[in-house]
């Protein structure tokens, strides 16, 4: 018995130590997977320390990158190239004709290849050569209609061509026309062609930091052969408050360290000294005919005045400088507020940080003549605007947005007015923007430029800016492409909303021009065929509507196989060419004021085919043409479903800047077009 129960007691003993063994284990392995979670955190911690102690160091470098380029804006802006008229010339650079495929013939069939071969009789010998004849000449007038179809189109692409660069070459030449006139006028010390070229040698001055107001007011003294302009200059916010910033770990957060007020009020009075004395440098560099004796130079700031808490303008700077006495200067070597007081005998405030104020010597409303302002309170007319000023607005508003943006040198800029760059990572990039002053519809092939423009340069995006609008081919064609279009009324919208100024005409916004009572025989040719095309045999009538909201003006409004056009024939069936299986041919300028949509329908011909449905109704597509009946895009729409017999394909809608859009359709209907033109207003009976 003793030996049995000591073999149990050795048994249970065994299990307890096996036991004990696998809560040691277990014990161990916990502590283990404690060890390596606060070697983890340890690891996290100092990571993330080290990262906010990187950004704290980076903010650091910014706000001294920030000051070192504050201190060395004379130095900087002393080696920037002097304005030049020149420089604004364009050239006539016009791309040959590339016609692409349709430059080879179509070709012709050889009777060689149609000979027979064999035949055991006579007569299946002739009816061999009947058949091969017969086959040469199917395939024969089918290559030479195709050969009279690519002739047509190519003529047509050609016509495209000749006046496309027809117009390119106009508004170059307009452009350089203007130049010339307003160079010309500065040689005969024309005051406003004097007041204009100097403006624009300031405003378009790549010299300014980012941030740095463009405001000038100015007027010629012919007499005296003396400029005299205000010239707004940058707050005291200009200057950082923040010397450094250290992350401090106990409280997990950035401390900054406060920029000792002397320095922060000393180096805001270098900058404005700076600044005056970089516009005397760039106005006497751009006077390459000598037109200027003298420069009486106000700086001002935009602020709220101390004493009334009234917006206005308060001068913390002035200097009359004659061009003997600044040229003769070495400005990359003064000290710039002794340079501005002591050797040009300028005044600069004491305490311009409280806006203690100087008082002008003398001032453009002075001169007597007409004072021209740039980036003033004063709405300027887009449409009235300088070319070179407005693409030098289109620059500062993209700059206001928070890229960094130039416009380009007039001679072998390839199409691009303005570079811009976006450093938003991921979607940023560099841009081109092209600028289109025009009144009317900018054309298709403007967009279809920009993009080939895009694409040679390698830009991530392309932007066309207008004081216009576009048209539905402009906006089918940039669907889907790294292009962006801002009409007119966009632009004013973006403007006002990032503090600079402009208006379109009188009302301040886009008027889409009116088209003027004409016949439609004699209507202006500037509209678009819609050809509809699509796979599946099933015969369809497709019709269009035109619309206030979800209603057809009138019934004569409703274009169909009974009504082929509108009252004004802004809206009309032509006969359709392949590959389209219908067409329509419509004036989206001239459609009615009151109209706000146009929608296209396609419904079952129950003629034809009374039992059919859209099931066979496939692969679809509305082809965009223009009147040479070039395609300029394709809009993509819904597929037909089984047992409908009725379809709204999708509507142009006109948006609130002129412009028509496209939206896709896809509703469909059982009941036929008479169902479907119910829902849109019309009684059928």
């Amino acid at each position: 018995m003793s030996r049995r129960s000591a073999g149990f007691v050795g048994a249970w003993a065994e299990m307890q130590r096996q036991h004990q063994r696998q809560v040691e284990a277990e014990a161990r392995r916990l502590r283990e997977e404690a060890r390596q979670a606060r070697a983890y955190q340890r690891r996290a911690t100092q990571e993330y320390r080290q990262y906010r102690q990187a950004e704290a160091r980076r903010r650091t470098e910014e706000l001294d990158a920030q000051v070192a380029t504050l201190q060395g804006l004379l130095t900087a802006g002393c080696q920037a190239p002097a304005f030049r008229a020149s420089s604004l010339m364009r050239a006539e650079e016009i791309p040959p004709f590339d016609p692409g495929q349709l430059a080879w013939p179509v070709r012709m069939p050889d009777p060689n290849q149609y000979q027979t071969q064999g035949g055991w009789t006579a007569n299946r010998r002739a009816q061999a050569q009947a058949e091969a004849q017969a086959r040469f000449e199917r395939d024969w007038h089918a290559a030479q209609a195709a050969e009279a179809q690519r002739q047509q189109r190519l003529a047509a692409l050609q016509r495209d061509y000749e006046q496309r660069t027809g117009a390119q070459r106009a508004e170059v030449r307009r452009h350089n026309a203007g130049i010339v006139e307003v160079t010309e006028g500065v040689r005969r010390g024309d005051p406003d062609s004097v007041v204009e070229y100097f403006s624009a040698a300031l405003y378009s001055s790549p010299a300014w930091p980012e941030g740095f107001p463009r405001q000038v007011a100015a007027a010629f003294d012919s007499a005296a052969r003396q400029l005299v302009l205000d010239w707004e200059l940058p707050g005291y916010d200009v200057v950082p408050e923040a010397k450094s910033v250290r992350y401090v770990p106990a409280q997990d957060e950035d401390k900054e360290s406060a920029r000792p007020v002397t320095q922060r009020r000393g180096l805001y009075r270098e900058v404005l000294a700076q600044s005056l004395l970089l516009v005397l440098h760039q106005l006497f560099a751009a006077d390459e005919y000598g037109i200027l004796d003298s420069v009486a130079l106000n700086g001002f700031v935009d602020a709220h005045d101390p004493a009334t808490g009234r917006r206005t303008h308060i001068f913390l700077a002035t200097v009359m400088a004659q061009r003997a006495a600044f040229t003769g200067l070495h400005l990359e070597q003064v000290d710039a507020v002794s340079c501005l007081t002591d050797a040009l005998r300028g005044q600069l405030a004491s305490r311009p940080d409280q806006l203690t104020s100087v008082r002008p010597g003398r001032k453009p409303q002075d001169v007597g003549n007409h004072v021209v302002a740039h980036g003033s309170d004063e709405e300027p007319d887009l449409y009235e605007m300088d070319p070179i000023e407005f693409e030098s607005l289109v620059a500062d508003l993209f700059r206001a947005m928070g890229m960094q943006a130039v416009t380009t040198q007039r001679s072998n800029d390839g199409g691009v007015d303005v570079n811009a760059l976006d450093p938003t990572p991921i979607r940023g990039g560099k841009i081109v923007v092209q600028v289109k002053r025009y009144r009317s519809t900018v054309p298709p092939t403007a967009v279809r430029d920009l993009y080939g423009t895009v694409q040679d340069v390698g830009a991530n995006k392309g932007v066309l800016v207008t004081t216009a609008g576009f048209g539905p081919g402009s906006h089918t064609f940039a669907r889907g492409k790294p292009l962006e279009l801002i009409s007119g009324g966009e632009l004013v919208d973006l403007l006002h909303r990032h503090g600079l100024r402009g208006r379109l005409g009188e009302g301040g916004r886009a008027t889409p021009a009116q088209p003027s009572p004409t016949s439609p025989a004699t209507a202006p040719d500037n509209h678009n065929v819609l050809g509809m095309a699509w796979s599946g045999s099933v015969a369809l009538d497709v019709c269009a509507l035109v619309c206030r909201g979800n209603r057809v003006l009138s019934e004569d409004h409703f274009v169909f196989f009974n009504n082929p056009q509108t009252p004004d024939g802004s809206v009309r069936t032509v006969p359709a060419s392949a590959p389209d299986k219908a067409a329509l041919r419509v004036s989206f300028d001239a459609l009615p004021e009151a109209a706000d949509r146009f929608v296209l329908v396609a419904a079952v011909d129950p003629e034809v085919d009374p039992e059919a449905d859209l099931s066979g109704f496939t692969n679809a597509c509305i082809r965009l043409l223009d009147p040479a009946m070039t395609e300029l895009g394709r809009l993509e729409v819904s597929d037909g479903r089984s047992g409908e017999t009725a379809l709204v394909l999708g509507s142009f809608r006109l948006r609130p800047n002129g412009d028509w859009d496209f939206v896709l359709g896809g509703k469909g209907y059982t009941g036929g077009l008479e169902q479907l033109v119910q829902e849109y207003g019309i009684e059928v009976e």
